[in-house]
């Protein structure tokens, strides 16, 4: 007869399996990214985007600044900033919010921005207005070298994702982004989220 130990060792092994096996799926809602001269336009002189929660990616942040997205049909508020800083600005939004903006976000990967469309950035009685940078983030695995060859798969490549959530669904066309600064993780935008019922600590399958 199994002990309570025992049972506990086996779940954990299950834990283990698991984690070995699939990916955490993660949401990701509306942001921005700011070079420096934005920031400084935005927010003063010399300012300092201040880190408040460390994201799943090292190195890549939340702060406590936020911002408001103008379009030409609406706005959406309490934008959160990401860092650090960047080269060029850019804006992460779901088609969803494209709608509430009356502006259509092409689907594209983090810095893939050339004939985007611009939005406005307002922070108080400071605005900036992106003539281009506004997309809607494709949905993306990354991975390290190490966990790359562990799933066999390759930077650049598009594998299927299967969620196991609420309203458990395939995704087609995940682009594999493989980084040595990169931690599994498939990311997800809101729409897609709502879709599957995801929440959060959901895991997916990747199927090559």
């Amino acid at each position: 007869m199994n002990t309570l130990a025992d049972i506990k060792r086996i779940e954990r092994l299950a834990e283990q399996i698991v984690a070995r096996l699939t990916v955490e799926i993660e949401a990701s809602g509306r942001h921005v990214h700011l070079c420096r001269a934005h920031v400084e336009a935005l927010f003063g002189p010399g300012y300092r985007l201040n880190r408040v929660k460390d994201l799943s990616q090292p190195g890549q942040f939340a702060c406590a600044e936020r911002v408001s997205l103008e379009g030409p049909k609406g706005i959406l508020q309490n934008v959160v900033v990401l860092g650090p800083e960047r080269p060029e600005s850019q804006v992460e939004i779901s088609l969803t919010d494209g709608v509430a903006l009356g502006i259509i976000p092409p689907v594209r990967l983090s810095g893939d921005t050339a004939g985007t469309p611009g939005v406005t950035l307002r922070h108080g009685d400071r605005v900036v207005r992106l003539d281009h940078g506004l997309i809607a983030a494709r949905r993306h695995l990354h991975l390290s070298p190490a966990e790359a060859a562990r799933f066999g798969v390759a930077h650049g490549q598009q594998v299927r994702l299967r969620c196991f959530t609420a309203r458990p669904l395939v995704l087609e066309e995940v682009e594999v982004r493989v980084s040595p600064n990169f931690s599994a993780a498939a990311h997800i935008d809101y729409d897609e989220a709502n879709a599957c019922g995801f929440q959060k600590g959901d895991r997916g399958l990747i199927l090559i």
